[in-house]
């Protein structure tokens, strides 16, 4: 997926990103609130990430600050199937970066595109229950509790830990409406 927003580039991974990415998400910080990424994260697992194969109706972008000059990696974000058959959105954001925004801005443009490309009709997140931070930007995108919180495997963590699980219904688009704005169900 390919997206541009007012202060940001999404994007995929490619091959010539693993030292940049390396750089922003190897921070015990940011890999502890992730179910998948290891810690420690190490240069390979960076190289791997942008080497995997993609399926196109589960985006997976690089998150880049726009910039005068070359774009600045800020963060990754991304939806996926669940193995429980749901569709999952995920970002983490770069310390440098943390609380001025861009997730938020990311994850419209994603939802957006989950919405009025994909024609999704629902998408779950969630987060662990000590990462408040997420939290905010996960309500500020319109996710709802789903009225669970359920352990799940931290991979950074090395354990389970408790995970609020949240939800948020699509409609359909409205009429002239700009994307990557969609309409979210009450």
């Amino acid at each position: 997926m390919f997206a541009r927003t007012e202060r940001l580039l999404l994007r995929p991974a490619w091959a010539e990103d693993a030292p940049a990415l390396f750089g922003a998400i190897a921070d015990e910080g940011i890999v502890r609130n992730l179910a998948s990424a290891p810690w420690p994260y190490l240069p390979e697992h960076a190289e791997a990430f942008v080497m995997r194969d993609r399926d196109p109706t589960r985006p997976a972008s690089l998150i880049f600050l726009r910039t005068e000059g070359a774009p600045l990696l800020a963060g990754a974000i991304g939806i996926h199937d669940t193995p429980e058959g749901e569709v999952e959105l995920g970002y983490w954001i770069a310390r440098p970066y943390w609380n001025r925004g861009f997730a938020t801005e990311a994850g419209r443009a994603v939802i957006g595109f989950a919405c009025n490309s994909l024609r999704l009709r629902r998408l779950v997140a969630g987060h662990f229950i000590d990462n408040p931070a997420s939290r905010r930007v996960l309500r500020k995108l319109g996710f709802r509790p789903a009225g669970a919180v359920r352990s799940r495997f931290s991979a950074g963590r090395g354990a389970e830990a408790e995970c609020a699980q949240l939800e948020l219904e699509l409609a359909a688009k409205v009429p002239d409406m700009p994307l990557p704005a969609c309409m979210m169900a009450a």
